[in-house]
């Protein structure tokens, strides 16, 4: 840790961040290195490894060009199986490359809350992906960070790198231990996406109730580059609050932003994206899908178009199943120059009788028609998402389904 670096999260150690509900981190314990037992996969509990499953990890590892899992801050598994891919702890990666260090704490600042701040001072992994220069790794990589222990802070720095020309498929699944009630997750995320490269991103998230969720993550996309990032979050979770920014910094770079979230009686949502486009001819999109059934969710999204000849869209579709329940989106589109086209569109509404009454007259209970609707709804077809990362957002929306009602 640089002296520098770590004098810059000290100071602001007490910093709030600039929206959403405020955490006191001294109630959460952080566990020192002996606190916690050693695992592998094969002492993995059933109950843990249903949980793990369910977020999108396959412990088999079948069809799978890496795995990491981290459990609290151990390191469980990790493993590569196709050449031209680097699947490393981050401990082990800023040890054996040097050069790491240009890019560790560059897209994120260390001292932009107390939340980076506390991921820089007490610092407990994370992992480290890279594809190697024109490499095409489209079998996807899984990632776990997995919390087991009870009222405890999961402090995770992450950084993945698509090097020139490559392609990477990323699919990460966070969970808690079946008894895990609360506790805060931490996560710094910096995505590297080189000149002419792809890098797609799908989280599937598995909470407990009373979890914390503060991941702070930036982009950097360079010319002809492309980020496609998918959110999944339907499970119950205290609060949960994301505002990922992306750079994009060449002529042709894209980034593609799409989250589909459920709020549950209790849960706070405060998510969305940014997108600066830096650079002409540059795309983006951010497009969200929300449902409430007692919940608060916070729908933000900002574009910013600092040249000309950009276009970008922002979308967001709320349904309302509860009479508590609030959505309030909050878009924002800023443009600094002539021949920036920037739009949004946003709606947040209740499921029309009509519809509940067509499909009952069809012979669909009234049940039956609502959970119809609400699939159709959340069940949307992202572009460029391979195949077997939209099973795997398909099969969460299939299996949160009976729990919306």
């Amino acid at each position: 840790m640089s002296e520098v670096r770590r004098n810059r999260a000290e100071l602001a150690r007490e910093k709030q961040a600039p929206f959403g509900a405020d955490v006191d981190l001294l109630q959460y314990q952080i566990l020192a290195e002996d606190q916690a037992e050693a695992l592998d996969l094969d002492t993995l509990t059933t109950k843990d490894r249903e949980k793990i499953i369910r977020s999108g990890v396959d412990l088999e590892e079948k069809g799978r060009a890496g795995t990491f899992l981290q459990a609290d801050h151990r390191i469980v598994h990790c493993a590569v199986t196709q050449p031209g891919l680097e699947v490393l702890p981050m401990a082990q990666a800023l040890e054996e490359h040097s050069w790491l260090e240009k890019y560790y704490w560059q897209a994120v600042d260390v001292d932009a809350d107390k939340y980076t701040a506390q991921a820089e001072l007490h610092f407990q992994n994370g992992y480290f992906i890279r594809a190697l220069e024109g490499q095409q790794v489209t079998t996807p990589i899984q990632a776990c960070l997995y919390m087991k222990h009870e009222n405890t802070a999961q402090n995770v720095h992450n950084i993945i790198i698509a090097e020139e020309g490559s392609e990477l498929n990323i699919i990460t699944g966070c969970a808690t231990a079946p008894h895990l009630q609360a506790g805060i997750h931490i996560g710094i995320s910096e995505f590297y996406v080189k000149r002419g490269a792809k890098l797609t991103f799908t989280m599937i998230h598995d909470w407990a109730e009373d979890v914390m969720v503060r991941p702070r993550s930036g982009i950097v996309v360079e010319e002809d580059g492309l980020f496609l990032s998918n959110y999944v979050c339907l499970k119950p979770v205290r609060s949960l609050q994301m505002y990922p920014t992306t750079r994009l910094t060449g002529p042709g770079a894209v980034a593609r932003f799409h989250s589909i979230l459920v709020a549950p009686p209790g849960c706070e949502l405060d998510t969305g994206a940014r997108v600066v486009l830096e650079a002409p001819h540059t795309r983006a999109e951010i497009i969200s899908r929300t449902i409430t059934t007692g919940g608060v969710i916070k729908a933000r999204g900002h574009l910013k178009g600092l040249k000309p000849d950009v276009k970008a869209h922002l979308e967001c579709h709320g349904l309302i199943l509860a009479e508590e329940g609030t959505i309030h989106a909050i878009p924002e589109l800023e443009g600094h120059k002539a021949g920036a086209e920037m739009s949004h569109e946003a709606a947040v509404g209740k499921i029309a009788e009509e519809e509940i009454e067509y499909l009952m007259a069809r012979g669909l209970t009234e049940e039956e028609a609502t959970a119809t609707i609400v699939r159709g709804f959340l069940n949307v077809q992202i572009e460029g998402l391979p195949p077997e990362l939209q099973t795997k957002v398909d099969q969460a929306i299939e299996e949160s389904e009976m729990s919306m009602m």
